[in-house]
């Protein structure tokens, strides 16, 4: 194997496999990197057994071959060089790496290729196309509601459902819920759902391009893993099985009250709020109180500790219905609002202790569901 590439494109295609990478793993080969010259060009490859990451780059190859090789040493030794081009030789049959750009060089020892695990394809059969911005979109603004731990594994994973044209995220950690939903660039081959780890969108997001170009996203035969694949990236996972809560029985869809108020505002006056609560289990209390007959009434926002003291911000907000008053988690509204580019965020409440539902007023495509804490008035 004898191959040359720029250092700028190799670190970044070497961060982005690398992110698969496993930390700690029985299997040594799986905190290396496979680096493979494929149809002209290089690519490289990681898995943690849970998910594979593979990205391609531009190079020159003099002599086709595969090796892997230590990936974070691999990453840190090309990283640091100062640009230019990285040349990489390999022996033919050996397991080491002459790394070699301007006056610095190396010699990496690492595993043969054919020991590397097997990352798993899916046909055309079954792919659909979604624009990178959007699924972009759509996981940010969902997966930071699935579950962190593992006490019901199901939950840390979120449901995508295919429905023709429709494709729609949604997570809950029993606590809150987010749903986004999204058109397809082709309608699916007939309807299905699948539950995906929350860490493998949340890796995603952080590496899908931005802008318009299709992703695909395909499902292995036997529905067990999940492919999301561009020109120059390919992700692999392991799906959750089991089924997943009914969770558009958790929207409420009758409301005492109704609140349309600015989403910065709000996030500032919660984010205030928090300060005074850490020490109170993240509660801060919604005081909502009705207008006169144009609508225009006051959101007030208050957190409080007993050794702390106490903070209020009052927001002008728009309410339609009664007065309510209703405690949050600080930390789930700050997620939501920081998810969210509307200007503004309606507000429905049925009751202090009933499961509160936030809009974006300016899209019907967002649905997030938050449950109060317990309070009394």
């Amino acid at each position: 194997m004898k191959i040359s590439a720029s250092q700028e494109h190799l670190s970044h295609a070497l961060h982005v496999a690398g992110r698969a990478v496993a930390a700690r793993s029985p299997l040594p080969i799986t905190t290396n990197v496979l680096l493979v010259t494929e149809e002209g060009r290089l690519r490289l490859s990681a898995t943690n057994l849970d998910i594979a990451i593979s990205a391609w780059l531009d190079a020159e190859i003099a002599d086709e071959g595969a090796i892997t090789l230590p990936s974070r040493l691999l990453s840190e030794f090309v990283e640091t060089l100062s640009g230019g081009v990285v040349d990489i030789s390999v022996k033919a049959g050996g397991h080491s790496a002459h790394v070699t750009s301007g006056r610095y060089e190396a010699t990496i020892r690492g595993m043969a290729a054919d020991d590397f695990p097997v990352i798993p394809t899916a046909g055309d059969e079954t792919a659909v196309a979604v624009p990178a911005g959007l699924l972009k979109e759509m996981v940010e603004q969902v997966v930071f509601a699935a579950a962190m731990d593992d006490t019901r594994p199901i939950l840390t994973g979120a449901l995508a459902t295919f429905s023709g044209q429709s494709f729609s995220l949604a997570a809950t950690d029993g606590f809150r819920m987010a749903m986004r939903s999204g058109d397809l660039e082709n309608a699916a081959s007939g309807d299905f759902s699948v539950i995906i780890p929350g860490r493998t969108l949340a890796e995603l997001a952080k590496i899908v391009p931005d802008g318009d170009d299709p992703v695909e996203i395909a499902v292995t035969p036997n529905r067990n893993q999940i492919v999301f694949r561009t020109t120059d990236l390919n992700v692999v996972s392991r799906l959750i099985e089991g089924s997943y809560p009914n969770l558009k029985g958790l929207v409420p869809t009758k409301f005492a009250t109704k609140v349309v108020v600015s989403r910065d505002d709000l996030l500032k006056a919660t984010k205030m709020a928090s300060y005074f609560s850490r020490d109170n289990s993240n509660a801060i209390t919604f005081d909502i109180e009705p207008g006169g007959e144009a609508g225009v009434g006051v959101l007030a926002v208050t957190g409080a500790a007993a050794e702390l003291g106490e903070d209020r911000g009052e927001l002008d907000a728009v309410v339609n219905g009664g007065g309510a008053k209703v405690q949050f988690n600080s930390r789930y509204v700050s997620d939501l609002l920081g998810a969210l580019d509307s200007q503004q965020v309606g507000l429905e409440i049925t009751g202090p202790n009933s499961a509160a539902v936030f809009r974006p007023i300016d899209s019907v495509d967002y649905t997030h569901v938050i449950m109060p804490m317990h309070t009394t008035r």
